[in-house]
């Protein structure tokens, strides 16, 4: 495993992270205790040196799931990271009560870094007038938090306005090879980075996208290095800059983490040649071209009112265009929308737009889902 520092940190930190919003769950759909547990301690005893988590992940399973597969001893050897639901919070008292909460359902008396969770400019502004600047300053002051960093979805002024507020530890970003134009992407890292911030990547295989080849990429691949994975490429451009210290993978297999690992330990920054630069190029254009959705599955859209599985919906999509499959994906679609989840069944309320983190236009993507499939 490799590892990079981060001012202020005494700790080093694994360049791989884990993510929690994507354990393994068993059949009724809920985290699957033992075998998440395997998966998060086997992390632990391979390097790794960083786990996030959040209060919604789950369903809010997750950080009680955390607090337990932790124990005996494994908790002193993480850094552990979770998140203020700043959209909940209706008062100053109200980020006392998340963060006593959170400590308890983690069994830690300190949490080592405290997000504020996926901040736009509206949350921003609304968070800073119920002072959660000084609910930061007295957490840092009597030992519940280490470290007051922020997680982030807005464009690159509100991403500068945050940065520039207050003393963060690191910005949480989502970048990848693919989305490196966006808000939160290469510009965001580079300005976090040269006011002393660390940068924590989410994201780093767009919800899994970036780790299925698509049509013609594969020829694309063969000009640039070793034969690799996917994932491995994805991963190793992130790793590839020095800017970037954690990059968390939401593993939820073990094969998966070994994987991980194994690219983790091969990894150094700077030495993708620039031929190699170009080949991500070309596959980034060819992401592109073939109009991906952008959807990460990250579920954050649930529960839709009028039943719509968006997530599967969006995923059946890019099953279709992006990597050329529509006889399995209408296949798909057809089962989902017997269950009542299909897209025929939007109203266009727009309560998933108003969800979205990314900030996509659903309601056009159902739309046209269902005329792809009808």
């Amino acid at each position: 495993m490799q590892y990079r520092c981060m001012r202020g940190v005494d700790r080093l930190l694994s360049i791989l992270g884990l993510g929690t919003m994507r354990l393994p769950l068993g059949p009724d759909g809920r985290i699957d205790r033992a075998t998440a547990t395997t998966l998060v301690r086997s992390a632990v005893d391979l390097g790794v040196t960083y786990i996030d988590t959040a209060w919604v992940y789950h369903d809010g399973e997750s950080e009680p799931f955390l607090g337990e597969a932790l124990a005996g001893g494994y908790r002193e050897r993480v850094s552990l990271a979770t998140k203020l639901p700043v959209w909940a919070v209706q008062s100053r008292p109200d980020m006392d009560r998340f963060l006593d909460l959170q400590r308890a359902r983690l069994r830690t008396d300190a949490i080592d870094f405290y997000l504020l969770h996926g901040l736009n400019r509206a949350g921003w502004e609304r968070a800073c007038r119920l002072g959660v600047l000084d609910f930061l300053d007295d957490a840092l002051a009597d030992g519940r938090i280490r470290h007051a960093s922020f997680s982030f979805h807005d464009d690159l002024d509100t991403f500068r306005s945050i940065v520039d507020a207050y003393d963060w530890t690191f910005a949480q970003v989502q970048y990848n090879y693919v989305d490196v134009d966006s808000p939160g992407g290469r510009r965001a890292v580079r300005y976090a980075s040269e006011r002393g911030l660390g940068v924590v990547v989410m994201e780093p295989l767009r919800g899994g996208t970036l780790a299925r080849p698509i049509p013609g990429a594969a020829d694309l691949w063969a000009r640039s290095g070793p034969v690799r994975t996917p994932a491995e490429r994805a991963l190793s451009w992130l790793w590839d800059q020095p800017e970037v210290t954690v990059v968390l993978s939401g593993m939820s297999t073990l094969d998966q983490l070994r994987q991980n690992v194994a690219s983790a330990e091969r990894a150094r920054p700077r030495t993708l040649t620039p031929r190699d630069l170009a080949v991500f190029d070309e596959v980034r254009a060819l992401y592109r071209a073939r109009s991906a959705n952008g959807c990460t599955r990250c579920g954050y859209c649930r529960p839709c009112p009028s039943g719509v599985d968006v997530p599967r919906c969006l995923e059946l999509f890019d099953d279709a265009v992006l990597f050329g499959d529509p006889v399995a994906s209408r296949s798909g679609y057809r089962i989902l929308s017997r269950h009542g989840g299909g897209a025929s069944g939007c109203t266009g309320c727009g309560t998933c737009e108003e969800r979205c983190p990314q900030g996509l236009d659903v309601r056009r993507q159902l739309r046209a889902l269902d005329a792809l499939f009808s």
